[in-house]
């Protein structure tokens, strides 16, 4: 965690040099770097934690370690549809699978299917969408996700510790 937080604040500090040269790409790349960080710990957690803890939950009134797996997933398609001007697709909720093989390749497929928003151009990125019965950008929307992704990867790592293992962001080398 401590790694996320000083990558956050690297990127902050960082984002001026960006402006400086090209503010929108600046924005554009940094968003999606963040998104990828995000993406490849809770892949990791997800790997990470053993099938027979898929269903653990600290208390009865949180999502399972498996149903906030499948949340992300179903969300990636919610977020990212917009973004790259389409409709959500039609696929499982992946909150209601059982197997951590089938959870697992539901969050994959829906990284992919958010990893073609992320390519996003200067161009697009500051084109106006409807969400959630607002007016956003674009870019936002795909913040707001990566955003929505680092909140619940933060549930993760209280799972994975509460089961006395070490979070991916922990591991160091990513």
């Amino acid at each position: 965690m401590k790694q996320a937080r000083f990558f956050l604040l690297a990127l902050l500090i960082a984002s001026p040099a960006s402006a400086q040269t090209d503010h929108e790409q600046g924005s554009v790349a940094g968003v999606r770097t963040v998104y990828q960080f995000v993406r490849g710990f809770i892949t990791a957690a997800a790997e990470q934690m053993p099938e027979n803890l898929y269903s653990y939950q600290p208390t009865e009134e949180v999502r399972s370690f498996g149903e906030i797996i499948g949340h992300l997933a179903n969300a990636g398609y919610l977020f990212c549809a917009p973004a790259r001007g389409e409709q959500a697709p039609s696929v499982p909720n992946a909150e209601e699978l059982t197997s951590k093989a089938e959870i697992v390749r539901a969050l994959a497929a829906s990284f992919e299917y958010c990893d073609a928003a992320y390519q996003i151009d200067t161009m697009t990125a500051g084109e106006a969408i409807q969400f959630f019965g607002q007016q956003h950008t674009k870019l936002s929307v795909l913040a707001f996700n990566m955003g929505h992704n680092y909140e619940h990867y933060g549930n993760l790592v209280t799972y994975l510790r509460l089961n006395g293992m070490v979070p991916p962001s922990s591991q160091g080398g990513m």
